[in-house]
């Protein structure tokens, strides 16, 4: 039985190209970075969870919510022949999650060995004849500037073209969390490909010095290198192992 089964619906996107040289101390063991025509990207992505069930049960108050998180690229050759052929697993590495929801944190750290955080968070949906909008904000204190990521996009879908940038991005079906220098786990995610809406217009405001650390300070100035919006879909995410 999967561990999870929910869906993910209207992930609202931003990449950033970065120096891969600040993602090898993130990198668990076992993965390699994974590159799109040579770049390397972390995505600051903000999506609905909904119609949530742990093990097959709704769980009260948390069959809805909001996720922000901060993610980068990974490959992971499971042989040696497999790194001969080019035949990898391609996966998803969280600097941290955001939810605000305890009880998700908790499991998700405990049980997956993931970096999730409990903030305050809300989100608008607005739609008109001729486009939609997407917002998503979450709040670390109630002394801190409230952060956003919103877009502006077409209202009608489109299908992902195959070999795009947006391809690399949304097609990754594996998590890889470092427990330790030495183990990692390993999950597989679930979903079929996703269609997108054009993005006409975007705003973000986020202190990923305070949300993410040092680090990742410089994005407060960067611009990204591209926005998405993608519709999403149902999702699972499967039992997960160990890797050494």
């Amino acid at each position: 039985m999967s561990f999870l089964q929910a869906e993910w619906r209207k992930l609202a996107i931003a990449n950033y190209q970065i120096d891969p040289n600040i993602l090898y101390p993130y990198l668990p063991n076992g993965t390699d970075l994974d590159f799109w025509e040579g770049k390397c990207y972390v995505s600051l992505i903000g999506f609905m969870f909904k119609n949530v069930r742990l093990l097959g049960v709704p769980i009260p108050f948390h069959i809805n919510f909001e996720e922000v998180n901060l993610r980068f690229y990974v490959k992971r050759f499971e042989t040696d022949e497999d790194k001969m052929n080019n035949d990898y697993k391609r996966g998803v590495v969280f600097v941290k999650e955001i939810v605000p929801k305890p009880a998700i944190t908790f499991v998700a750290n405990t049980v997956y060995g993931e970096n999730y955080q409990t903030m305050k968070m809300s989100h608008q949906w607005k739609e008109n004849e001729n486009d939609r909008e997407v917002e998503y904000t979450w709040q670390k204190n109630k002394t801190s500037e409230q952060n956003s990521i919103y877009l502006k996009a077409a209202k009608n879908l489109s299908e992902i073209e195959k070999g795009s940038k947006t391809e690399f991005i949304t097609e990754h079906y594996w998590g890889y969390a470092k427990k330790n220098e030495r183990d990692t786990n390993e999950y597989e995610v679930t979903h079929p490909r996703w269609q997108q809406y054009e993005v006409l217009d975007y705003k973000i405001q986020a202190d990923f010095a305070e949300m993410y650390g040092q680090d990742f300070a410089f994005l407060n100035h960067q611009k990204p290198a591209s926005v998405m919006l993608a519709e999403g879909s149902n999702i699972t995410v499967e039992p997960k192992s160990k890797i050494r």
